[in-house]
């Protein structure tokens, strides 16, 4: 029976009472506590069961009622978590690289746009259209809003069946690795390569195989050497502007990628996160448009080259992948929300998205030089490996017998957040690196950032 408010606040008031009583002191009877409180007895009963029930009187039948021994109050304990949970997937140290950032630091680790390179006002503008149609807070096809694939099916020459629309490319990466794999099976990534990719596949339960990459991109005999070791069917590629090193995978290699997936069978996921970051010429076509048979699934995002809080991206797959996607995107969240879909629709579909990028890649570029002259001027020890033509970081390799965890951990102490190159390889690194990000901080805090790095090498 639910207590009523006057039976809580005697209850209350004989909680006052039994404190200033030692343990074992017996309480009035419930006939003279009647008096006192001026309450029926069913009231006074509600209020000792009350109190009974939180271990503060013990009620002893034909006795009376006694202050109850309290107990010391113990730290919760949560040993038995760690064996219901088990062995954790994600590893932890992976998911730790320095993220949000005081006003004071200077953001060199951050791969997303900084709020001058966004296209803020027309975001803005278009997420106050978008919020007054009703079509916004409705619910949404699971594949999509049928405009909003076929703007996204443009880029990768596809059939608007053949995309599906996305919370964002991170939540792509983990949802078409579990959906198109089953756990416990290898998923082949280049090494090196983006940490969230890695961080994915542990999510999903798969294991790492990792195969070497140069300037030219993932190795194609180590990729067979791989595959024919550990039988994987998944190998996920970044083939354009990959990220940490900005290397685009050659014409030639391309080829010969795709056959080794078609001879072993597997799918490739392609994480074409940075197509429109193109810096110095156009960007190669994504891999998935060299691609009849279904091996490639390509994933792209719009939080990268737009707004971080843009969570809107898209999954480009064909045949029975294509079919299944669909099907277990329901399982998640049934659809990406309406809101943010319109307002991605309205971004592609204007002519601000053009412009966008335009003043986007002549930022980038200003950026990246500048941070290029200013690594060659205060860090002479390090070496930028590659000058990408687009994405938004530089690999710098460090000089030999340097420590980068140590050099990451000094730098953020002084304000500066850099990348721990150790956390873009699955194996032990080759050689010392830290990733820098131009996109992020203004052209003045790059400058004084690398000068900062450079005085506690």
């Amino acid at each position: 029976m639910a207590i009523d408010n006057r039976a809580a606040e005697i209850a209350e008031m004989l909680k006052l009472q039994a404190t200033s009583m030692r343990a074992g002191d017996k309480l009035p009877s419930v006939r003279e506590l009647s008096k006192t409180y001026a309450a029926s007895p069913v009231t006074i009963t509600q209020a000792i069961t009350t109190l009974s029930a939180l271990g503060i009187v013990r009620a002893e039948p034909g006795r009376g009622t006694f202050v109850a021994k309290l107990q010391e109050q113990t730290e919760p304990d949560y040993a038995w978590q760690s064996s219901a949970l088990g062995r954790s997937r994600v590893e932890p140290g992976r998911v730790s690289r320095p993220g949000s950032h005081g006003l004071e630091d200077v953001q060199l680790s951050w791969g997303y746009l900084a709020p001058e390179l966004q296209p803020f006002d027309e975001l803005r503008t278009l997420g106050v259209r978008a919020a007054k149609s009703h079509r916004a807070w409705t619910m949404a096809p699971p594949m999509g809003l049928p405009e909003l694939r076929r703007a996204f099916a443009t880029d990768f020459s596809a059939d608007v069946q053949d995309m599906l629309i996305m919370p964002g490319g991170q939540q792509s990466l983990v949802f078409a690795m579990r959906t198109l794999a089953d756990p416990g099976s290898t998923l082949i990534t280049e090494s090196p390569s983006y940490p969230g990719a890695t961080i994915a596949a542990q999510a999903a339960g798969l294991g790492l195989a990792a195969v070497p990459s140069d300037a030219e991109g993932i190795l194609p005999d180590k990729l067979s050497d791989a595959l024919e070791r550990t039988h994987a069917k998944l190998i996920y590629l970044q083939p354009c502007y990959a990220n940490p090193t900005g290397a685009i995978l050659s014409p030639g290699r391309r080829v010969e990628v795709l056959a080794l997936a078609k001879s072993h069978g597997a799918f490739i996921i392609e994480d074409d996160w940075a197509r429109n970051l193109s810096l110095d010429g156009a960007a190669p076509p994504p891999l998935f448009t060299q691609d009849p048979d279904g091996h490639v699934v390509s994933i792209a995002t719009l939080s990268k080259p737009a707004a971080p809080g843009l969570r809107v991206g898209a999954i480009a797959a064909r045949g029975p992948a294509g079919e299944r996607l669909p099907s277990a995107r329901i399982a998640d969240d049934m659809c990406v929300p309406p809101l943010a879909q319109e307002i991605a629709l309205g971004l592609l579909t204007s002519s601000a998205w053009p412009r966008h990028l335009k003043r986007l890649r002549s930022g980038l570029l200003e950026r990246r030089d500048a941070m290029v002259a200013q690594i060659h001027e205060s860090m002479p020890g390090a070496r930028v490996v590659n000058i990408p033509t687009g994405g938004i970081h530089l690999w710098v390799r460090l000089p030999e017998g340097s420590d980068s965890t140590a050099l990451t951990a000094a730098a953020q102490s002084a304000g500066v957040l850099i990348g721990d190159g150790k956390h873009y390889y699955v194996d032990e690194p080759a050689a010392p690196h830290i990733r820098l990000s131009f996109s992020a901080a203004s052209i003045v805090q790059i400058q004084a950032g690398v000068r900062r790095i450079a005085t506690l090498m």
